[in-house]
């Protein structure tokens, strides 16, 4: 080979020396269409040789198998060759097929992952290390590397102990959170800590989104997240007391089971792959969960309510199911529906081609007429639910009001057909009506 066709083009690089920075030269080749590297030789393509080509050698493959993921090193070929009487080590890289590879320090960032460019080893942009993962991986969202590979597991490994299974690295291989190179995939990401999706929670004034009364956003794990928003929904879940003859019936605002399985539902069935928060709104009338990706191509709502299951997130649903959270496949809306069996009120289900959204109805707020009551008013009503009358002053002293509002409100009630005035003065009572 003589100096004339020693010149750095797209699969040809040139270094004086070893440093480094040859890692990078050797990723961007394995991630775009391999080529070879030439260390002993200038920009200017003169051979100037290495003194000890067999410690370089070595330091080179030492290099790459310690600094770069996933393993390089079957698609690359280290070798001496003598140019011009001079001793230079040749670094032959193919295409690799676990792309994209990176620099293990830096990770599946911009960083650490190097594309050939002309003469050139540059960042690869994240669209271009997305679709190296889709290309290698597959279209399976939960299946594809983790572009955090810094990741760690309280939350999960807390929850598998809680049910006497191990968490170790054998069983996360097993259940997908590790793939046969040893990184984290994305599901690894949706359990892990540091899972970027979150959930957002708002309680609103009314039937309307007008006036928000409380708000929160939960994040972590997905299991974290699954346990503090079902703690958070049931603070806004109420109960109202009935009699049946000596009998009292506490019935929820929210039957339990559907409010579980709408929520398990979102977080379990979402798609992942697209951006966004799940959604929780809770009104006066009603909660909305929806969750990011409509249902999988070829599903219908009138299939998944004959049972049919199309898990978008099999292995995450798997999980979930070994957990015990959810108990098989297919049933969650048979659930949902079933726990209103005989209410007055249904659940309604709503889907486009980006998202899935389950309405509950307040079955309380239908069964007695409060729809838009507001809190006091509402606390008032829940007062009468327990006792058969109340004063004006049990009202006060109870809701911890001022005299002037308590009348006012008991007078709302009246002028609204909730409750009547009994008696006159000081012996006043007011009763429920409905």
């Amino acid at each position: 080979m003589t100096k004339d066709n020693l010149k750095e083009n797209n699969t040809l690089e040139l270094k004086q020396i070893m440093t480094a920075d040859i890692k990078k030269e050797i990723i961007a080749f394995a991630n775009s269409e391999g080529g070879t590297l030439y260390i002993g030789v200038d920009d200017s393509g003169s051979i100037v040789g290495v003194d000890n080509a067999d410690e370089v050698v070595l330091q080179l493959t030492n290099m790459l198998r310690d600094g770069v993921r996933p393993d390089i090193m079957m698609f690359v070929n280290v070798s001496v060759e003598i140019r011009d009487g001079k001793q230079v080590v040749a670094a032959a890289v193919q295409r690799g097929t676990a792309r994209p590879y990176y620099i293990k320090e830096k990770g599946l960032r911009p960083e650490g992952v190097y594309v050939r460019q002309g003469t050139a080893s540059v960042p690869a942009s994240e669209s271009a290390i997305r679709q190296m993962i889709k290309d290698t991986d597959g279209d399976k969202y939960e299946e594809m590397r983790s572009f955090n590979q810094n990741l760690n597991f309280e939350t999960t490994s807390e929850e598998f102990k809680k049910h006497d299974m191990n968490f170790g690295k054998e069983q996360m291989r097993t259940l997908g959170i590790i793939n046969t190179d040893g990184l984290f995939t994305n599901l690894g990401l949706l359990l892990s800590d540091q899972n970027p999706y979150t959930i957002k929670a708002a309680v609103f004034e009314g039937t309307s989104k007008t006036t928000v009364k409380d708000r929160f956003e939960f994040s972590g794990s997905l299991l974290k997240q699954l346990n503090e928003t079902y703690q958070f929904i049931d603070r806004y879940n109420r109960t109202r007391a009935e009699f049946s003859g000596l009998h009292r019936i506490d019935i929820r605002d929210y039957p339990e089971a559907a409010l579980r399985e709408a929520l398990l539902n979102a977080i379990v069935h979402r798609d992942y792959a697209m951006g966004g928060s799940t959604f929780v709104s809770i009104f006066d009338d009603r909660i909305e969960i929806v969750s990011i990706g409509g249902l999988i191509k070829g599903l219908t709502v009138d299939d998944i309510m004959l049972g049919i299951s199309l898990p978008r997130n099999e292995r995450l649903a798997n999980i979930f199911y070994r957990l015990k959270l959810i108990e098989a496949y297919g049933f969650g809306m048979q659930k949902i529906f079933g726990s209103y069996e005989g209410k007055a009120v249904k659940p309604q289900i709503e889907s486009t081609s980006n998202a899935f959204k389950v309405i509950l109805p307040n079955v309380n707020e239908i069964a007695t007429g409060r729809l838009g009551l507001n809190d006091n008013e509402n606390a008032i009503m829940e007062l009468l639910d327990k006792e058969y009358s109340v004063t004006r002053a049990k009202v006060q002293e109870t809701l911890s009001l001022s005299q002037s509002m308590s009348i006012r409100l008991l007078k709302q009630l009246t002028d609204k057909g909730h409750i009547k005035p009994v008696g006159n003065g000081k012996n006043r009572k007011y009763i429920k009506l409905k």
